[in-house]
């Protein structure tokens, strides 16, 4: 356990002083959400360029904690080159990986770089943080132009 303590230390840590896809909007982005945490502040807006049923690309923008950044950033790298019904199926593993919720199959097998997230579940209070930018994404996907929020 404490080798995965470490990695998620140092992948949080490199994604948020170095963050991915960020700040940016792609050109042709054809979805876009806006995501707020009221308790903390953390405020991300997510764009994705989706094209035949794929992510072709994707970015983010705004501020946030080290953990949303790094969720985010993860996330980017995470969503480009997939089909929407697997980008699907990704959240809802992350989701469950951070809450808790009951996992079909192997999340490490699913999730790969992503199971480093799994260190947020030792600070409760963080998980808004991780799954900020998720619902986001999601939210862009279904087209809601209604701010996300973690509450």
């Amino acid at each position: 356990m404490n080798d995965l303590r470490e990695l998620y230390e140092e992948v949080i840590l490199d994604h948020n002083r170095n963050p991915r896809n960020y700040p940016r909007k792609p050109d042709d982005a054809t979805n876009s959400a806006h995501g707020f945490n009221p308790l903390c502040g953390d405020e991300f807006f997510v764009h994705l360029t989706v094209v035949g049923g794929v992510i072709k690309d994707a970015g983010f923008e705004g501020a946030g904690c080290a953990i949303s950044t790094a969720s985010a950033s993860l996330m980017t790298e995470a969503l480009i080159g997939k089909p929407l019904a697997e980008v699907e199926a990704l959240f809802q593993q992350v989701h469950a990986l951070l809450t808790d919720e009951a996992q079909v199959g192997n999340p490490e097998e699913f999730l790969g770089k992503l199971t480093v997230l799994t260190g947020v579940k030792e600070y409760p209070m963080r998980v808004k943080c991780a799954t900020l930018a998720w619902h986001t994404m999601r939210a862009a996907l279904h087209e809601k132009s209604s701010t996300v929020t973690t509450e």
